[in-house]
């Protein structure tokens, strides 16, 4: 009974330790410590943007008439995407298709506030992008700007 009884116990205790997350050994910048970072950006190249709830800025370039797509939708897209110095790290010049739910939380808040055929320009603070951990060529903490043309919406 003694055995089955600490037997049950590890159990739990490695089932517990199974849920943890990675601790990444960074600190991930707020919101509120990116923004004028990205108000400057946005006022240097031109971007009369509106501020979303979480912390996104955009501008709607275009509305579309299309459909509106929600996070069961794929998606296609033609896009830039900078760093705030303005370095393109990544783009695509002919439409690429995803599943919505599959991309950064900022493409998922964003990307519906434009139907097909429309244009979104916005800078994502990196709470919404990649954190403090960063990724291929950005670096953690890192805001980042897209212009991303929602070509089709299925």
């Amino acid at each position: 009974m003694k055995k089955t009884v600490i037997a049950f116990i590890g159990l739990v205790l490695f089932s517990l330790s199974c849920g943890k997350t990675a601790d990444t050994g960074c600190t991930p910048a707020t919101v509120a410590s990116e923004n004028s970072a990205m108000v400057a950006y946005c006022t240097a190249n031109g971007i009369n943007y509106i501020t979303h709830p979480s912390g996104i800025l955009y501008e709607i370039v275009s509305l579309g008439t299309g459909a509106t797509p929600t996070l069961a939708s794929r998606v296609s897209t033609v896009y830039t995407g900078k760093l705030m110095n303005n370095t393109v790290f990544d783009a695509s010049a002919t439409p690429i298709t995803f599943p919505l739910a599959n991309v950064i939380e900022g493409w998922k808040i964003a990307i519906p506030l434009v139907r097909a055929g429309g244009r979104i320009k916005m800078v994502i603070p990196s709470a919404l992008a990649y954190s403090c951990v960063g990724t291929n060529g950005i670096a953690g903490n890192s805001p980042l700007f897209f212009d991303v043309t929602l070509v089709a919406v299925q």
